[in-house]
């Protein structure tokens, strides 16, 4: 993890506990409906839930890994800035699936 900047100095960072800090995707705005019709990002949709690459995460974070997918609420976070770049941080609990390579096809639904 990147560290905070702090005038001129830069602090690494750690993450404690069950804390994922996530970054969701620029191109996650716009999307397409399966009839082809785009969907702005300002278009409200109740209870969307949203994907974002995990970029750190605390020690006792047991069913996600940097790098993985997850899926979460977007009610359920809290954005920070880091070196300029926006993230949100997570608890472990508040994720509904984990996408990776590394995980046994069970569902049946792929990325």
């Amino acid at each position: 993890m990147q560290g905070v900047s702090g005038g001129d100095e830069k602090l690494p960072i750690k993450m404690l506990n069950d804390r994922l800090l996530v970054r969701i995707p620029q191109n996650e705005g716009e999307r397409r409906s399966s009839g082809g019709i785009l969907i702005p990002a300002t278009a409200q949709i109740s209870k969307r839930l949203v994907w974002a690459e995990v970029v750190a995460l605390g020690a006792n974070v047991r069913s996600a890994e940097v790098g993985d997918r997850v899926l979460f609420s977007p009610d359920d976070r809290y954005e920070v800035e880091v070196g300029g770049d926006d993230y949100i941080m997570l608890r472990e609990r508040d994720l509904h699936a984990v996408a990776a390579s590394r995980i046994e096809a069970s569902t049946g639904l792929y990325l």
